[in-house]
């Protein structure tokens, strides 16, 4: 078990060290939190969505900019799409892949935000979401993995973690991103 454990944190420091290594990924992460914080003192929100554990993060960083994060603050707009009825809905009138893209098109305005997060970067339902945001006049972030996938293409600014072997180390990469995506929104608006 000592050894599992021992190799497990290995892989997870490497994956983040080799992040951290590529200067175009701390570039991309500024830019994406300049952008949300610049519609967000614009008086427009933040949008979220992935699938599985992709949405669990989706959602906590929705929860972080409504809540709080670090310290007591104003809440700030933002909506994870995660509404079972919503989603159950959608998936049974239409199909799965437009889940996220019809409440794009409900709800999102030009001058928003959507951080749409897919660890392969090849989610339909998720790539669905973006055109809808485009189609909209809103800016796409996209949290994926580095490799040519069309989340990357598609994203106006693309977070993406290295590849690995299982999703799981991408994951790990993009919730570091996402609490560093609030707490700079945070010092861009000068609310932290």
């Amino acid at each position: 078990m000592n050894e599992i454990i021992r190799d497990s944190l290995a892989e997870a420091l490497d994956s983040l060290q080799r992040f951290m290594a590529q200067e175009s990924n701390l570039v991309a992460v500024e830019s994406a939190a300049k952008r949300m914080a610049a519609a967000l003192a614009g008086g427009h929100k933040v949008m979220s969505c992935g699938n599985g554990g992709s949405l669990c993060d989706a959602s906590h960083f929705a929860e972080e900019l409504t809540g709080r994060y670090r310290s007591n603050r104003l809440p700030l707009p933002a909506v994870a799409i995660n509404d079972a009825a919503h989603i159950t809905c959608v998936g049974n009138d239409y199909s799965f892949a437009e889940i996220y893209s019809r409440y794009v098109e409900a709800v999102g305005d030009q001058g928003d935000v959507l951080l749409a997060i897919s660890t392969s970067g090849n989610s339909e339902n998720i790539l669905n979401a973006c055109e809808a945001a485009k189609q909209k006049g809103m800016w796409v972030v996209g949290l994926t993995c580095d490799s040519d996938n069309l989340l990357r293409r598609l994203s106006d600014v693309a977070i993406c973690a290295p590849k690995t072997n299982y999703s799981d180390r991408i994951q790990e990469i993009h919730i570091k991103v996402i609490h560093i995506l609030i707490q700079l929104i945070e010092h861009e608006l000068a609310i932290n």
